[in-house]
């Protein structure tokens, strides 16, 4: 038998300003040390020397992380050009230089919106995706190079924020799977001079910006204040928690009848007007109780029938 799990069982959703030079998952294990939770997940990995919005999931807000990982994603890069690395970054060891010819805002924009629109990108040797099991950097570390098909990703909105001799800082907002290193070493090589990325900071994940964040020091400072007495008071710090669809906000919400709500949470499919039905996936809330049960999808096969897709087992076992 497994060993069970120490902790709280908590539920919420804590939007944490990841610190430089720590991976995601320290960030994560962290965290959860912090709130002495039993069960945590975070929704997509920053680099060690990126900073910013991180989502990290409790509990039962776990089973929705990947729609975290799917939302559209914003991001402040500060890039040098004349210099390409082996990783795209500033770690990676240099293997091109070139001069960096006079530049003007006007120019660097114009190059900017080559890139706004649909564009393909191929993931670095140095990317956390995996082949065949392991990721692309255990690869690119012993040498191998593995053919990467290209991907097609969504840049909505490419903005120069400063301009310096060698350098220089860009915002976007990109959909899922945008590999920022990767445009920066793209944008230098429409320059013509090569570049990496130096700094990157991501400004909101989905709705949530900076200002829903928190930082590990006030985090680490509610804790030792919730473990200072005899027995641990978590309060303030789990007011800090974001409800469990924090991270489905942006899909359409339908309300389900008691009885509904029943057969749903038992696995079953409930008959619903297709027109009175939202189309794709909907969060689901219950008319007695106004509370969020999970998600759900028309069935594909007939748009009468509302399946469940993914549901909260707490709501369940309370029913």
């Amino acid at each position: 038998m497994g060993r069970r799990k120490s902790g709280r069982k908590i539920n919420g959703v804590i939007m944490l300003d990841k610190p430089m030079g720590i991976t995601s998952n320290d960030c994560l294990q962290q965290v959860r040390r912090l709130f002495d939770a039993n069960r945590a997940g975070h929704t997509g990995s920053l680099d060690p020397l990126a900073t910013g919005v991180l989502p990290i999931c409790f509990g039962e807000a776990t089973k929705f992380a990947q729609f975290g990982l799917a939302a559209d994603k914003s991001y402040l890069a500060h890039v040098k050009l004349g210099v390409t690395t082996e990783t795209g970054d500033a770690e990676g060891a240099v293997v091109a230089e070139k001069p960096v010819p006079v530049l003007t805002s006007s120019y660097v924009k114009a190059v900017l919106a080559r890139f706004v629109g649909e564009i393909v990108q191929v993931p670095s040797m140095y990317s956390a995706l995996k082949h065949k099991g392991r990721p692309l950097y255990e690869y690119a570390r012993r040498g191998i190079v593995v053919a990467r098909p290209g991907r097609v990703v969504n840049l909505y909105q490419l903005d120069l924020v400063e301009l310096f001799e060698r350098e220089f800082v860009f915002s976007v907002r990109c959909s899922k799977g945008t590999y920022i290193r990767t445009l920066a070493e793209d944008i230098g090589r429409q320059i013509g001079c090569g570049a990496h990325l130096v700094g990157l900071r991501r400004t909101s994940v989905a709705e949530y910006t900076l200002r829903a964040c928190h930082s590990m020091a006030s985090l680490a400072a509610l804790s030792q204040k919730a473990r200072s007495g005899e027995t641990p008071d978590y309060t303030e710090l789990d007011k800090l928690l974001l409800p469990v669809d924090a991270l489905v906000n942006s899909l359409p919400r339908y309300v389900l009848d008691s009885a509904n709500t029943q057969s749903l949470l038992y696995g079953q499919k409930v008959r619903i007007p297709a027109l009175a039905m939202p189309e794709g996936l909907c969060r689901l809330y219950s008319s007695d109780s106004g509370r969020f049960i999970g998600i759900g999808e028309r069935d594909r096969s007939d748009p009468e029938w509302l399946c469940p897709v993914r549901l909260l087992a707490t709501v369940a076992n309370a029913t």
